[in-house]
């Protein structure tokens, strides 16, 4: 029988099966936060929404008992949110989600898939309201805020609902089974299936995009009837534990346990993620972090499937372009966005050292250099312009980092604190750009996350797009840019991207940028680096989280 949830939101679910397969442009979630899409009161409205949780204890019904208050969080705009948050005690956490779980996974896969389909749509109602708990918790400016952590962030959800119903959906329910026998009578079984979820599922939220990277592994394990825990990095708590008390509520209104999806809120410092990660309850793990953390996870937990977006080295190789005015104000916004702050964002631009060919000729090395230098420093020219694409810093650890690359190679644009006009304890800090040589490997195969990019000579192109692979391969990477108008370099460059097996962006001189993933087009991570176990998302994301429990009988 078709659940009520399940026929009411099909449409969507009949679209977004189809995106999946055509691969073309395609949202149910308006990205512009605008009144004609989302009422003309919807963004005072969420302002107060958020204001109103400031300085105060976050309150969810129905929890296991708790065990006091945590709360961590500093906005990077305004300082201390002052919010408190339940906590618990691990074993009281995986205990109640146990509990649930017995009530959830008796549903059926229309049901699981429905609830995520309203609690989703509950949740792009409330886009303002995240929208600003992510911009005050990760140090994006608002626009960015709003559509990575709101629109875009649901239609990942909605991309991991999809491919999780394409999956359980072609499993039939029954059938009855003959095998012919000749002269005698066929051999005649009665067969049927159900589709069993592995158990418990734990998210590790990262603290820059909480919501883009943590709403795909909350609904490919809630959407193949798992429960889920939801713990939140301490620095970014608000936006997922506004989104568990979404889910929580859709959930009681459909006649669940709401305990099916918990939060585990903790302090900086305090082990809680591992604690949880090592329990045997636990079957599925989702997490976005540093190289360090989710190898831990990957080698110690063999108990559970593992899901992990990690650090990589994201490179650019300059060959020849059409457009390097266009080439420069793509990199320059590349490196820009959000500080730097972003899993794809660039770090690595390879430069042949007898430059580059354009139509206006021959740019030599240096020429090449100041061009990049020229864009950006255009971009960051006017600073109340500039923060709205620079964002803030989001935790001093980024600060000290962009302070020690400054001894590292030879100048080549230094970084400069801008003041932001409303937000003045804002860290806002333009990109620095160091120049290195190809020998200089042992600085350039590291992450260094945020507004930092290294500007390498190499010897030509070629050798460039080797290092690049070879880079690739060993430390990882989630996005790839080669700029050239060679057709043999291009091919040369999809060769090496499909080696190291990572995203390839050819000759992006337009306003899409290498840092970009189009939900329902573009598959983020591949799972085949070092980078990521896993894509955001596909079929592999979804498949392994539900198993298939067979009865068979004569008669």
């Amino acid at each position: 029988m078709s659940h009520p949830l399940f026929q009411q939101h099909q449409a969507i679910l009949d679209q977004a099966l189809q995106a999946l397969s055509e691969r073309q442009y395609w949202s149910p979630h308006p990205e512009m936060p605008s009144p004609k899409s989302y009422g003309e009161t919807a963004a005072a409205d969420g302002q107060a929404a958020f204001e109103a949780l400031l300085q105060q204890d976050f309150q969810l019904d129905g929890l296991p008992a708790t065990q006091g208050w945590v709360g961590s969080e500093r906005s990077p705009y305004r300082g201390a949110l002052r919010i408190r948050y339940p906590r618990h005690d691990a074993h009281a956490l995986l205990q109640a989600s146990a509990t649930a779980l017995q009530t959830w996974r008796q549903a059926d896969p229309q049901a699981w898939v429905g609830v995520c389909l309203e609690i989703i749509q509950r949740l792009n109602r409330r886009s303002f309201e995240i929208a600003h708990a992510v911009m005050h918790t990760t140090g994006q400016a608002f626009m960015m805020a709003f559509q990575a952590g709101g629109p875009h962030a649901q239609d990942r959800a909605l991309e991991a609902v999809a491919y999780a119903w394409r999956e359980m959906s072609a499993i039939p329910e029954h059938c009855r089974w003959s095998k012919p026998q000749g002269k005698h009578e066929p051999l005649v079984l009665e067969k049927s299936w159900k589709v069993v979820p592995r158990g418990v599922g734990l998210l590790i939220g990262c603290s820059t995009f909480p919501t883009w990277n943590g709403y795909p592994g909350l609904f490919a394990s809630l959407a193949t009837g798992n429960s889920v825990v939801v713990k939140p990095h301490p620095g970014a708590v608000l936006p997922l534990a506004l989104t568990v008390r979404i889910a929580r509520e859709a959930l009681a209104e459909a006649g669940f346990d709401p305990n099916t999806v918990l939060l585990a809120a903790n302090q900086h410092g305090e082990p809680l993620a591992s604690l949880l990660a090592q329990r045997p309850e636990v079957k599925l793990i989702d997490f976005t972090g540093s190289s360090a953390h989710g190898e831990w996870l990957e080698s110690q937990c063999r108990h559970a499937q593992v899901y992990t977006e990690k650090a990589g080295v994201n490179c650019v190789v300059l060959d020849s372009t059409a457009d390097f005015p266009g080439l420069c104000r793509n990199l320059a916004l590349s490196l820009a966005l959000y500080s730097g702050q972003m899993c794809t964002a660039p770090q690595n631009i390879f430069i042949p050292a007898d430059g580059i060919h354009t139509p206006e000729g021959q740019l030599s090395y240096q020429q090449t250099v100041a061009g990049l230098c020229a864009a950006l420093e255009a971009l960051c020219a006017e600073p109340t312009k500039a923060v709205e694409l620079l964002g803030a810093i989001q935790n001093p650890g980024v600060l000290q980092r962009l302070e020690a690359a400054r001894a590292l190679g030879r100048p080549a644009l230094d970084s400069r604190r801008l003041s932001h006009p409303h937000y003045p304890e804002a860290e806002v800090h333009t990109p620095l750009l160091r120049q290195l040589t190809l020998e200089d490997r042992a600085i350039y195969e590291q992450e260094h996350f945020g507004p930092i990019g290294f500007l390498i000579q190499a010897p030509d192109s070629a050798a460039a797009l080797r290092r690049a692979e070879d880079g690739m391969r060993r430390h990882g990477a989630l996005s790839f840019s080669v700029y050239s108008t060679d057709q043999r370099v291009q091919e040369q460059a999809r060769q090496a991207a499909e080696n190291a097996c990572v995203s390839l962006a050819l000759n992006f001189t337009g306003a899409v940028m290498v840092n970009q993933s189009a939900a329902f087009s573009d598959f983020h991570g591949s799972g085949g680096n070092p980078a990521a176990n896993a894509s955001l998302s596909d079929s592999a994301f979804v498949a392994n989280r539900f198993r298939v429990a067979q009865t068979r009988s004569f008669g």
